[in-house]
């Protein structure tokens, strides 16, 4: 089977996207679909993976960013029976190496795929690297 790495957010299958982010993604079950839908609409950059014969999207990645130096990337997943195939390396070689933030500071958060991701050059935060974690508004 043939796959597409595309990067344009008008083929996004948004109802793709809810589907796999509202039930099988650990970190971010809590959206509701509104709150999904005004992250798409406010990324930076967004990449699916599509089959070449039907266009059923397979894959997605999702990236906010300043534009200028530092990007960050989010709400990676590849559909189970495509997983260990190639996409999520596709998926990151154009969000990353072939985008325009190929020379920026990317950050991630995730307790899975560290091997996939040291592969495009994540590591290990350095001593200049401080998290806020999120949680309710703080006064």
């Amino acid at each position: 089977m043939q796959i597409e790495i595309d990067d344009s957010p008008a083929r996004i299958q948004r109802d793709v996207v809810w589907a796999w982010l509202s039930s099988a993604a650990y970190w971010g079950r809590w959206r509701d679909r509104a709150t999904v839908e005004a992250q798409l609409d406010a990324a930076w950059r967004l990449v699916g993976a599509y089959r070449s014969d039907t266009g059923a999207q397979i894959g997605f990645a999702r990236a906010a960013s300043d534009g200028a130096s530092f990007a960050y990337l989010a709400d990676v997943f590849v559909l189970d029976e495509h997983q260990g195939t190639g996409v999520g390396r596709g998926i990151l070689r154009r969000m990353i190496d072939e985008g325009p933030g190929r020379d920026f500071r990317w950050s991630l958060f995730t307790r899975d795929a560290h091997s996939l991701y040291a592969e495009f050059g994540f590591a290990a935060p350095d001593e200049t690297a401080m998290v806020r974690p999120a949680g309710p508004a703080r006064r």
